[in-house]
């Protein structure tokens, strides 16, 4: 198989976002902290060099994005693609787990019988973010055949990229860690997709 047949994702999820009360932060566009400069340099060591740069248009990508260049790694204008946004959680986000069950949320029972089938008020169901992450994913890999391409993301954007190439369906995409600043790795090939690396991190 030649090099040009094969389309290299670098998935890097965002920096984390300080947020002590673990609040749903859905697609919120809120700030994360990119005061870990060791994390960032060995980032920038291992990510690849004359890559496609994309990322969600979210605030703590751009952000991400920025540290990764202050600890040298020269890269690209990214390109802005809407359908790697996180998951919409709809009027949840902002609150917390604990607050909605709290209040006693009616919908919030439905939801965790089935939390990825089931949208939240508002928002979108899991298996539908999969359909969405799955057509930007399918329409990148045919514009930039061929190439690196780091895309600076979000958990729920990394696992239904693997619920993709896995052919997995949501709820079990749902188990996999993503921590904030790892790396997965997806190639896609001509016969389908290679899984290189899950929730890589610096250590």
């Amino acid at each position: 198989m030649s090099a040009s047949e094969v389309t290299r994702w670098w998935w890097l999820r965002h920096a984390p976002i300080p947020d002590p009360e673990s609040r749903i932060s859905g697609q919120l566009d809120l700030p994360c902290d990119i005061s870990d400069e060791a994390w960032f340099a060995t980032l920038a060591d291992r990510l690849p060099r004359n890559a496609v740069l994309i990322e969600s248009g979210l605030m703590r990508c751009g952000q991400t994005i920025g540290a990764l260049e202050a600890a040298g790694l020269a890269l690209p204008p990214p390109l802005i693609e809407p359908g790697l946004m996180e998951q919409h959680f709809g009027r949840w986000q902002g609150r917390t787990w604990k607050e909605l069950a709290a209040i006693q949320d009616p919908d919030l029972p439905e939801f965790w019988q089935n939390p990825a089938l089931t949208a939240p008020p508002g928002g979108e169901s899991f298996a539908l973010m999969v359909e969405r992450v799955s057509e930007a994913i399918a329409r990148l890999t045919q514009q930039h055949a061929g190439r690196d391409i780091i895309a600076v993301a979000h958990a729920g954007t990394i696992r239904a990229a693997l619920a993709g190439a896995l052919a997995i369906p949501a709820e079990k995409a749902l188990s996999f860690v993503v921590e904030p600043l790892s790396l997965t790795r997806l190639d896609s090939l001509v016969s389908g997709w290679r899984v290189v690396g899950v929730n890589w991190q610096p250590g």
